[in-house]
Parts: structure tokens; C-alpha cells; sequence
């Protein structure tokens, strides 16, 4: 009987064999080249977000910057690319059946998928952080950056917090890979898994910005997109990463649950 681990490297080989994981991770690539063209051959800067001020003096503001942008739709869309085809493509291609039928635990099975959709979400914020560092440190150098605070940072400093940042920035990208898992396994289509799980992403940032909904800002998985600039205060404010953790795993845990146990209940044998 093949172990978890043996299912999780299967899985990962027919997601190199996906065009949709390339398209995936094609954007997160190409994304933050396109910004950091855009910012050398037309000038500018988007003052408007933080560190948009900081763009043409160090390349240590790219990544973040793209953090702020990126919240929005593009991770979002990234992630539930894969996350959300991840079981239902086995519908669309007819081939649960087969897979369930087979000398493997329903269990490991879905671990295995639940990783390898975690996997991709990593790979994609990896890419877009190394891309926007390579890409923003040639375009405007490897030089010290201004904090949150006011004080400056030095540039080896700097690189280990946006290091930092992007760690954190994983949080919620794992909470919406969890949403979207749920939603194709639920389902059992990928378009409307994926659309779902944007559709989930937009309604939480609408509720972001309505008035009168202040208080439960703090608690809406968008907003924990932003716990990562808890790294770029002197000292450090923990209390926004700490609290990004739990709420992240109160969005990722029990559709976790949902979709392992949608999983493992499912009825093959009439289908």
C-alpha cells in the first residue's frame, strides 16, 4: 500500500503535467517584471501604498509593495488555480473512482492533495518574492530601507524582514488554498470552485471597507493579509502576526475538516 508521501509525490507529478499550474506560476513570475519594467521606462511611483514611496530607492520595497497589490486578486486567483481543481479535476476527468478503489487510504490521499495544493501556494509566493527581489535590486539597488516607523533599516536587515514578511504573508494565502480545497472537493467542479473562492476573497474585502463593520475587521481573513508589516515597525509589533496565526487557522482548519471529511464519506460506488 503506497504511503502518504509516495500519494503527495504523484500528486505533485500531475501538477507539473497541468497547464494551469504553469499558468499559475507564470503570473507570479511575470507579474512583478512587468511592475518593475513599468516603474523604470515610465517613472513614477504608487505613493498611495506603503513603501510606494521607496520604490526608485531600494529594491527592497518591490516584493512588499506587491504584497499590497497582490492581496487583492492575484494570490488569491493564483492559489485557488490549482487548490480548487486539485479534486474536482478527478470528477471532470472521471477518475475518482479509481483513485478511491485503489490499495491507498482515502485519508492519504487527501493529505496528499491538502500538501500539494499548499506546495503550489508556497512556490507562487516564493517566485513572486525572489522575482520582485532580483528584479527591484537591479532596477534600484540593494539599499537600506525606511521602516514603518521612520528609522532606517539596513539592506541585509531589510532582506532577512521581507524574508520575514512573505513567511507571514503565507498565512492567509494557506487559509484561501484550504477554502478553495473545500469548495472542489464539495463541488466536484473546478470553475465554479475557483470562482467561488474569489467570489469568497472580494466578499471579505467589500466587508473590509463598509461602514459600520469596523469591529469585525480585526477577525476578517483580508485583513490579516497586512500582518506582515508588523516586521517592518522598530521593534517589531508582534501582536498583528500573532493574531494573523489564529485567525488563519479558524478559516483554514475546519474547511480542512470539511473538505477531508466530504472526502472520505464520498460514495464511489454508485457513480
Amino acid at each position: 500500500m503506497p504511503s502518504m508521501f509516495a500519494i503527495y509525490r504523484w500528486e505533485l507529478r500531475k501538477l507539473r503535467a497541468q497547464k494551469r499550474t504553469y499558468l499559475g506560476l507564470g503570473a507570479a513570475a511575470v507579474i512583478p517584471l512587468i511592475f518593475v519594467i513599468a516603474l523604470v521606462t515610465q517613472g513614477g511611483e504608487p505613493r498611495d501604498v506603503v513603501f510606494g514611496r521607496y520604490v526608485h530607492d531600494t529594491g527592497l520595497a518591490i516584493p512588499l509593495v506587491l504584497l499590497l497589490f497582490g492581496s487583492i486578486w492575484m494570490f488569491p486567483l493564483i492559489t485557488a488555480l490549482v487548490a480548487g481543481d486539485i479534486v474536482a479535476a478527478e470528477d471532470r476527468h472521471d477518475t475518482l473512482k479509481a483513485i478511491l478503489t485503489r490499495s491507498a487510504e482515502r485519508h492519504h490521499i487527501f493529505a496528499a492533495k491538502a500538501l500539494a495544493a499548499a506546495s503550489y501556494a508556497i512556490a507562487a509566493i516564493a517566485i513572486t518574492g525572489v522575482v520582485a527581489l532580483v528584479a527591484g535590486i537591479l532596477a534600484s539597488g540593494f539599499n537600506p530601507i525606511t521602516s514603518l516607523s521612520g528609522t532606517e533599516v539596513s539592506a541585509p536587515h531589510g532582506l532577512a524582514l521581507v524574508g520575514a514578511s512573505m513567511l507571514v504573508y503565507l498565512l492567509p494565502i494557506l487559509a484561501i488554498a484550504s477554502i478553495a480545497l473545500l469548495l472542489s472537493t464539495a463541488l466536484r467542479n473546478s470553475g465554479a470552485a475557483i470562482v467561488g473562492t474569489l467570489m469568497f476573497s472580494l466578499l471579505l474585502q467589500l466587508v473590509d471597507i463598509l461602514p459600520g463593520l469596523s469591529a469585525l475587521h480585526p477577525y476578517l481573513l483580508s485583513t490579516q493579509f497586512n500582518a506582515w508589516q508588523g516586521f517592518l515597525r522598530t521593534p517589531v509589533d508582534w501582536a498583528p502576526i500573532v493574531r494573523a496565526v489564529w485567525i488563519c487557522a479558524l478559516y483554514a482548519v475546519p474547511a480542512l475538516v470539511a473538505a477531508g471529511l466530504i472526502f472520505l464519506r464520498r460514495d464511489v460506488a454508485s457513480e
